[in-house]
This record gives structure tokens, C-alpha cells and sequence, in this order.
């Protein structure tokens, strides 16, 4: 059972037709970066609830959740009508292990994302502990179209606060978007076009991955990881791949 509290809305930003990030205020207990927390309305005399991870950072007074609105979908079309002072509820403790914490010391951190899923890497980006143990940060969103690539602003900042360290390299599939590459992560780690571009070589003595997102991405990203002797992280036996499936 959820430990409900009630959150007041702020603000509901909409990126484009589906695409929504509603910051809200509550008092909820401390979280890690990475971690996820639930939203849910009451529908018909049922509580809802969906899994959203943080997108701001815990040093944050104000809680951001990244989503997109499903047309057929029970909750996130409630979700994407809220405005300003609307209420919904929020879990007070927060959940998950896709935490910098679980993550072994390597120089090269490689952040990979498909749509929503960067929600959890901007929260991360936006505490100092990943940029005092990662030489190198790269941070790859992959999505259909440019429309979807949301949290620009945000991203440039943190580029220009961490110019010798992060490296972002954007995939956009349904349409030419440079300097976005066209296609899919998986592919382009098969292939070797991720790294040409990005400068830099994955290779399981200085890299760590992390994977976030639709599954079909996570499942063929690890295959291609795998290939090249990549082995999933686990705690009783450290590896270079964390994964977190987003639906």
C-alpha cells in the first residue's frame, strides 16, 4: 500500500501534443537520485497509480515528473489536464536502485535513454557526486522525432558547466535531425557509430553503463553490450551494466 500524501501542482509544462512535466510541491522523505516515486488520482473510487522517476535533484524544493500522456491510458491523460493548484497524490518514500551507489568507480559513465526515461539522468546530472567520479559523462537520448527532445535548456547548462565532461549525443528515427544521429542505440553500439562520434571507445576496463527505457532498447543494447564483453552489474558481483525498464 502506497503511502499517500497530497501534492499541489505548481506548474504543467507541455513540451508538445503528449509530452508533459508537471512540478509539484509535497513533503516527501529524502530520495536518491535516479529514484522513482508514484503519482495517483482517485477514479472512480479507485486510487490509480503510476511509478514516475525524480526528474529534479534531491537538493531540489520541488519535486518535476516527466511523462507523456497515453490516449487510451487510465491516468496520464488526468495527469496532463492538470494545472496550477490542482491536487494529486504522491508517495512519500521514494523506490529503486538506479542510483549512482550501485554503479562501480570507472572512468567513463555512459548514460543511455529513450524518451521519458532521461527523467532520471537529469536528477542524477544535477548533483555533484557524478562529476567528481566520472572523467567523462555521456548522456545519449534517443527519441522518434526533435519535437521530443525536451529539457534542451537544462541540457546546455549542464554543458556548459561541465564542458571537459559531458559529452551529449542526441538519436532522433523518424526524421533527419543532425547533429542527432539517425536510428537506434543498439545499432549504433553494434556498429561502432556511437563512438566515432562521441570520441570515445567503450570497453568494460573504463566504462559504465547505465540503460533506461522502453524495453525493447534495454534488451538489445545489453545484447550488443554483451558481444563486446559487457556483463550485467550486480551487487555480489560488479559488472558495467544497470538497467531500469520504463514501462
Amino acid at each position: 500500500m502506497a503511502d499517500w500524501i497530497p501534492a499541489k501542482v505548481i506548474t504543467n509544462r507541455h513540451w508538445n501534443h503528449d509530452l508533459f512535466s508537471l512540478v509539484l510541491e509535497a513533503n516527501i522523505e529524502p530520495f536518491k537520485a535516479g529514484q522513482f516515486t508514484k503519482l495517483g488520482l482517485e477514479i472512480d473510487g479507485k486510487m490509480i497509480q503510476r511509478a514516475y522517476s525524480f526528474v529534479n535533484p534531491p537538493s531540489s524544493n520541488q519535486i518535476e515528473i516527466y511523462a507523456t500522456r497515453v490516449a487510451d491510458g487510465l491516468l496520464s491523460p488526468r495527469l496532463h489536464a492538470l494545472e496550477a493548484g490542482d491536487e494529486v497524490f504522491i508517495s512519500a518514500r521514494a523506490n529503486g536502485y538506479f542510483t549512482l551507489n550501485e554503479i562501480p568507480d570507472s572512468d567513463h559513465l555512459w548514460l543511455l535513454a529513450t524518451g521519458t526515461a532521461i527523467g532520471p539522468y537529469l536528477s542524477i546530472l544535477r548533483e555533484p557526486t557524478v562529476w567528481k567520479r566520472f572523467r567523462k559523462v555521456i548522456l545519449s537520448h534517443a527519441v522518434r522525432f526533435s519535437a521530443d527532445l525536451s529539457y534542451q535548456a537544462e541540457i546546455n547548462q549542464l554543458k556548459e558547466r561541465y564542458p571537459d565532461q559531458l559529452i551529449v549525443q542526441p538519436f532522433v528515427s523518424r526524421e533527419p535531425a543532425p547533429p542527432a544521429l539517425p536510428g537506434r542505440i543498439p545499432q549504433a553500439i553494434a556498429d561502432g557509430m556511437l563512438e566515432r562520434h562521441v570520441g570515445l571507445t567503450l570497453d568494460p576496463e573504463h566504462s559504465q553503463l547505465m540503460l533506461c527505457g522502453n524495453p525493447e532498447m534495454v534488451k538489445d543494447t545489453r545484447a550488443a553490450l554483451e558481444a563486446r564483453g559487457f556483463r550485467k552489474n550486480l551487487r555480489r558481483q560488479p559488472g558495467h551494466i544497470t538497467m531500469e525498464h520504463y514501462w
